[in-house]
């Protein structure tokens, strides 16, 4: 593993349908492939992640009652600028957010996170402008 090249740049493409599929586990998977752990020459100090597309977010799953009970924050650093949202008011306007935040709670929290989350590409359709780059088996 002496001579790991730094700008290797094979990169697989994988697809996810997140029709009918629990958020947290399809988040696991995606932040797995984004950061290069399922591959055999995984180093944490190299993005050697694939490129991941995902299909139909607006159909995801949660569990529970997190569709009318779970909180996403943000603040505008202004007083009183704290702003809240349900996840079902995320899913009815931008369903691709849900995804997308799940994933980089899951990443690492450094520059090399930022590297890997530019190659997640999440629509909340079936259809996506990729089709050319997956594989024909």
């Amino acid at each position: 593993m002496k001579n790991q090249k730094r700008n290797n740049k094979e990169r697989d493409w994988h697809l996810f349908d997140a029709k009918n599929k629990v958020l947290g586990r399809l988040a696991t998977e995606v932040a797995t492939i984004l950061s290069g752990k399922n591959k055999v020459d995984y180093l944490p100090y190299l993005d050697k992640g694939d490129f991941v597309v995902v299909v139909n977010a607006k159909a995801i799953m949660l569990s529970g009652k997190k569709e009318n009970q779970k909180n996403y924050f943000r603040h505008s650093g202004y007083p009183g600028g704290l702003r809240s949202k349900t996840s079902r008011q995320i899913r009815d306007q931008k369903p691709e957010e849900l995804v997308r935040h799940a994933v980089i709670g899951m990443l690492p929290k450094n520059r090399l996170a930022r590297q890997m989350i530019k190659k997640l590409y999440v629509f909340p359709g079936s259809d996506h402008p990729y089709q050319d780059k997956f594989k024909e088996s």
